[in-house]
């Protein structure tokens, strides 16, 4: 059985930072990237930053300047760096992995971290 745990939401003001980890656990073969996703109050799930296995990385336009994503000494953790939030960060963040499937990629999801930036 395949694990995410996440952690490192909170509460905090405009300008502010956070750092969001994810730890996943189990038998999960064959990664393809590993990542974060967000869904605002209203909002489709929109993609927030990720990883692949060779190291690059993709952002939202939204993310880029002011979030970080890297990849954690132990195995299959990553981390996101959050600084300068602004109102509209506010939502529920998902830890993502990809891997490979027989027929097609596979994602599995954390349960959600909820970020919460105040005016």
């Amino acid at each position: 059985q395949v694990q995410l745990v996440e952690s490192g939401g909170g509460l905090v003001q405009a300008g502010g930072s956070l750092r969001l980890s994810c730890a996943a656990s189990g038998s999960i073969s064959s990664i393809n990237a590993m990542g974060w996703y967000r869904q605002g109050p209203g909002k489709q799930r929109e993609l927030v930053a990720a990883i692949t296995t060779g190291g690059s990385t993709n952002y939202a336009d939204s993310a880029k300047g002011r979030f970080t994503l890297s990849r954690g000494n132990a195995k299959n953790t990553v981390y996101l760096q959050m600084n300068s939030l602004k109102p509209e960060d506010t939502a529920v963040y998902y830890c993502n992995v990809n891997a490979k499937g027989v027929i097609a990629s596979r994602n599995y999801w954390g349960q959600g971290t909820q970020v919460t930036v105040s005016s």
